[in-house]
């Protein structure tokens, strides 16, 4: 199910193609974060450049978007995520998607096999970044310990947090998931697995959507804009540069560390 954001912006175009009517209408932003990836101090410069943004031109609405991956890769997975938790927003509403990383570390919580994975994609510095220590290389017979030393060192707001991200949501002409869409399948029937991992045939897609996807997942160089997706993960944790797109009647602008 889509999450509306604000149901008085819902497209109902009909035939799967855009029409030239602004994608939000006046009045309404949204500013929607890439990639984090255990970056702190990318997503803080990042957000003081949102809030000044903010002050600098008023609206009298505007929403801030994250499509997930907060964890992973980056020093600082537990830091994003106590910001995220704790963190003022200067939007009328914040939405935090899911990303496939998320997914690993609440999967990991129930099967400690999982680390066998999750390991390989980052998960061993969100592991440090919660004080966990452990032999390299790590032997299936330190699973158990490790899920249990995270179980007893995660903050409960940090699970609620997890718990509380959803997969997808959608304001006006535009359309918000971690990895993307199948685009032979209507929006509204998406599964977790495309939203969270899919790459092929969504990004090579090429023609126009219901609704332009704005997505992370698949880094590029910079941001992306196809006729049917905008791309804005652009490798933060190494890098160095996380951008956020800026949203606003039918433009696309964006600001990037």
């Amino acid at each position: 199910m889509i999450t509306q954001i604000f149901k008085k912006l819902v497209s109902k175009n009909k035939g799967g193609q855009q029409d030239e009517e602004p994608r939000l209408p006046d009045g309404v932003r949204v500013y929607v974060i890439g990639d984090i990836h255990g970056r702190i101090d990318l997503l803080e410069r990042l957000y003081a450049m949102i809030e000044a943004d903010r002050n600098e031109r008023p609206i009298a609405h505007c929403v801030e978007v994250f499509l997930g991956d907060y964890i992973d890769r980056g020093p600082s997975s537990r830091e994003v995520l106590e910001w995220m938790v704790k963190g003022h927003s200067v939007c009328n509403k914040r939405i935090t998607l899911r990303g496939n990383h998320e997914l690993y570390l609440q999967d990991f919580l129930s099967d400690p096999g999982v680390i066998s994975a999750w390991g390989q994609y980052g998960g061993l510095e969100t592991l440090h970044s919660y004080g966990l220590k452990f032999r390299m290389p790590m032997g299936e017979d330190q699973w158990a310990d490790i899920q249990k030393g995270l179980l007893d060192v995660l903050p409960p707001s940090h699970r609620v947090f997890l718990e509380n991200c959803i997969l997808s949501a959608g304001a006006g002409k535009y359309f918000f998931a971690h990895a993307g869409v199948n685009p032979q399948i209507p929006l509204d029937d998406q599964v977790a697995e495309d939203l969270l991992w899919i790459r092929e045939p969504f990004l090579s897609h090429g023609s126009a959507l219901p609704k332009i996807i704005v997505h992370g997942h698949t880094p590029a160089e910079k941001p992306e804009i196809e006729a049917h997706r905008i791309g804005i993960d652009t490798g933060a944790y190494i890098t160095g540069r996380l951008t956020c797109a800026v949203l606003e009647g039918s433009d696309v602008r964006f600001l990037s560390t």
